[in-house]
């Protein structure tokens, strides 16, 4: 059978662009299909616009405490029209990192339009019939939407439209307390609007432990964020005013506003591309199945990314697209298994929160007997020059003093960053005692990785040995 490609790639967020950037590399002939436009949802509506936002906002929130550097009181006026150009011209300074023009040059066909598998050799896009050797499905997610009486009637907002806004939310409700929630929740409120947050749990960031929680849930009220949490929203209306009906343990609620955000997860893209006819499974998310090569259940068509799970982060679809690539194209010599050891992620709150491996929550349902190691960030000279004087580090490690890590917590400011480290331990079986044993300049943030090492070895103290070195000492003294 003759092909026209090597590897037809579908969808040009971040797992397809390096699927295609890595099949270009090696010299074979890729196709890679966008529907709508290039650089996906990271680029476009996501981690771009929402890191750009949130800049401006941290700007707004550092000029109000000017008193607190010993500078003359400033007021702080932000403009909703000029914060959301700036966030639009990133964007537009960052797209050629991800154009056509671009991947062209590299040696990548790109194909705008809608692609339908309609066998495991051919994609076809408009009136084109694209025959291909291997398939990588990287389509992505979108905005859930749950379905809430009266929610259609509102003009609600998702992270997909949100950007389209020019005027400023005088009061904003934003649904759900994970990560896109509570970084736009913050970013709002330090521009002026009115926030209140609306999650059905019992605390936010539900992903994380109890303590990280209390930290964020504390700094969002000091903002002037309203917090409601075990509150379930069960029906929008709009007489003359728009209401929001939660339920709770102690009867119905109101709460009015003048814009909604829904941001209460995503949806695969998984619609739309023939997959069940293929007999490709889908688990009940609606994310592909695939198998440890991220094959799905047609050998020749894998998945990455959001569309496949399990982390729907940009830097995980772009691990994964190395694995999806290198196994369509020289999977007949050797296959990869993917890795999954050490994924981290950080939420980019004010304070950061960012974490690698397990949580103590975690390890505490999986019954591993393990160490909880802390260090206070309030106690270290960086972060008191700086005034981020706050947070804390927790590493989890096996418990009878072995320093290997199984994960690691960190609330404070560039948690996101101070994190690598611990990222890079983990994946080349680093323990605590090479942190502790690495020079780490002064005055700096990542000193704090040092310490908390610090406190780890002296809860492991072998006190029986150094018992016998004081009696040593003192006989060495006569």
């Amino acid at each position: 059978m003759k092909y026209d490609a090597n590897l037809v790639v579908i969808g040009a967020g971040s797992g397809g662009l390096v699927s295609a950037l890595i099949a270009a590399a090696v010299k074979s002939k890729v196709v890679l299909i966008e529907r709508h436009k290039m650089g996906g949802d990271c680029l476009n509506t996501g981690c771009v616009p929402s890191k750009a936002i949130l800049r401006s906002a941290k700007v707004a929130s550092t000029m109000s405490r000017a008193e607190e550097f010993g500078l003359e009181k400033v007021e702080v006026k932000p403009v909703f029209s000029k914060v959301m150009k700036r966030v639009h011209k990133i964007v537009e300074t960052i797209e050629p990192h991800d154009s056509v023009e671009r991947f062209t040059g590299l040696g990548v066909e790109c194909v705008m339009g809608e692609a339908e598998i309609i066998d495991k050799h051919t994609v076809r896009v408009g009136d084109r019939d694209i025959r291909t050797k291997s398939i990588i499905i990287a389509a992505g997610a979108r905005p859930f939407v749950p379905p809430i009486e009266g929610i259609n009637d509102i003009d609600y907002l998702t992270s997909d439209n949100v950007w389209e806004l020019e005027e400023l939310p005088e009061r904003l409700v934003v649904l759900g307390g994970g990560p896109i929630g509570c970084e736009l929740s913050q970013a709002f409120s330090k521009l002026g609007s009115k926030v209140t947050m609306i999650e059905m749990m019992d605390q936010l960031m539900g992903r994380e432990d109890s303590d990280v929680a209390e930290v964020i849930t504390e700094k969002f009220q000091k903002d002037g964020i309203n917090v409601l949490t075990n509150h379930k929203a069960v029906k929008f209306t709009d007489d003359g005013e728009k209401v929001l009906h939660c339920e709770t343990a102690d009867g119905m609620v109101e709460i009015p506003f003048d814009k909604v955000l829904v941001a209460v997860g995503r949806k695969a893209n998984s619609d739309g591309m023939n997959l069940e006819q293929l007999g490709i499974k889908l688990r009940r998310n609606g994310t592909i199945e695939t198998d440890e090569y991220l094959r799905t259940d047609v050998p020749n068509i894998f998945a990455v990314g959001d569309i496949a799970g399990p982390y729907q982060f940009t830097h995980t679809a772009s691990h994964q697209a190395w694995y999806a690539t290198v196994n369509a194209l020289f999977g007949f010599a050797k296959k990869f298994k993917v890795d999954y050891r050490v994924i981290p992620w950080a939420t980019f709150t004010m304070p950061e929160v960012a974490r690698v491996g397990l949580s103590e929550r975690e390890a505490e349902e999986k019954g591993l007997d393990v160490q909880v190691t802390r260090y206070g960030i309030d106690d270290l000279d960086r972060a008191i020059a700086d005034g981020e004087a706050h947070g804390f580090i927790k590493v989890i490690t096996p418990k009878g003093g072995k320093d290997t890590i199984l994960g690691v917590t960190i609330v404070g400011s560039h948690a996101g960053e101070l994190i690598a480290e611990y990222v890079l331990a983990m994946k080349h079986n680093l323990g605590l005692n090479k942190i502790l044993g690495t020079i780490h300049l002064y005055p700096s943030m990542a000193e704090a990785n040092k310490f908390v090492a610090g406190n780890w070895k002296r809860e492991n103290q072998p006190h029986g040995l150094l018992k016998w070195v004081e009696k040593f000492h003192t006989w060495r003294r006569g």
